[in-house]
């Protein structure tokens, strides 16, 4: 289907900027990895790595808890989405949390039939909001896991946490998922057409005491959960925001074609990838060539690469390379 959304696409802008990038070397990924590429880049680059003991998900958990308020001073805490896994015919999938559309009264309710279970085996269970909650399991700091988008629509056995403590997390799921079975918050969900909350997923396992290095940005926009508390930032950030900042080494993180990647739908990550091109590829071309932006560096993500393409004004100038999307096509 590559060629065919490359003709639908309508941004002329990103074209200009790929025709005429100097691109690197294409880095492959591992398909059954436990992150998905784009967030093994930005752990990288935050020195998040998962410890290579486990192998697992990036550590994000107490980046995600200082952002909504909470500042634990010791334990191993891990971040818990309330999921829906669908059963089909002979495995199990994980769906994408974002379009469970969970209403914050109808996570809390849940949330108070789940933490009287962690309490039992020892573990704190924290309400974060309604998608994301978080776990103190000091036993699990060897649990192997992976992110959601990385299991999402596929096979949730490869992507399951995995470890010497792995048998602990699925007693305590197997307890939470009858208890949920016929709650009110599944039975209204039932009647309205929505996909039961029947399950939780276990990932970003951090201690407390995690080491932070100094993020290498000066100005980061747009990743809420990756930057480091010293690190200036805007969660919603324009192209008028960044600008401003005038950022020596910025970063910027356009996640909105995600969930219709990862859901496969096709003709809404085309409406999507078009919406970009006004608010952001024709003011990041507009800049380079103003000199408001000495250089842009795209990088550039799917399921199994990482492409980076370098834009400055010197490679703007190479006229004689015709405008071409040819580029994602790898």
């Amino acid at each position: 289907m590559g060629p065919d959304l490359l003709r639908a696409m309508e941004t002329p802008s990103l074209a200009v900027l790929l025709a005429r990038s100097k691109p690197a070397p294409a880095v492959a990924h591992d398909a059954f990895a436990h992150a998905l590429p784009h967030e093994s880049w930005l752990a990288a680059a935050f020195g998040l790595s998962p410890d290579k003991a486990t192998d697992g998900s990036p550590p994000l958990a107490l980046r995600a808890m200082h952002r909504r308020g909470f500042a634990p001073e010791s334990g191993v805490w891990f971040v818990l989405n309330p999921v829906h896994i669908h059963i089909a015919r002979d495995h199990l999938v994980l769906t994408d949390p974002r379009r469970l559309a969970l209403a914050d009264a109808d996570s809390r309710t849940l949330f108070a039939l789940a933490a009287p279970l962690f309490e039992e085996i020892g573990q704190q269970l924290v309400y974060g909001d309604a998608a994301t909650w978080f776990l103190r399991a000091d036993d699990w700091t060897a649990m192997q896991t992976a992110t959601p988008d990385a299991a999402c629509g596929h096979n949730i056995d490869i992507w399951m946490p995995k470890g010497p403590s792995e048998r602990d997390w699925r007693k305590v799921q197997n307890e939470i998922q009858m208890h949920w079975h016929d709650c009110t918050v599944n039975q209204s969900r039932e009647q309205q057409g929505l996909d039961p909350v029947n399950s939780l997923w276990l990932w970003a396992g951090t201690p407390a005491k995690q080491d932070v290095r100094d993020s290498p940005y000066t100005d980061v926009f747009n990743l809420a959960n990756w930057r480091g508390e010293t690190v200036k930032h805007a969660d919603s950030a324009t192209i008028a925001d960044v600008l401003a900042a005038k950022p020596v080494h910025g970063l910027l993180l356009l996640d909105m074609l995600i969930e219709p990647a990862l859901g496969e739908d096709l003709s809404e990550w085309l409406m999507r990838v078009n919406a970009l091109e006004a608010p952001w590829f024709a003011p990041l071309l507009q800049a380079l060539k103003d000199g408001a932006l000495g250089s842009c560096r795209l990088i550039l993500t799917h399921g199994s690469l990482v492409t980076g393409h370098l834009i400055t004004r010197t490679t703007l100038r190479k006229f004689w390379l015709k405008p071409s999307l040819k580029g994602l096509l790898q």
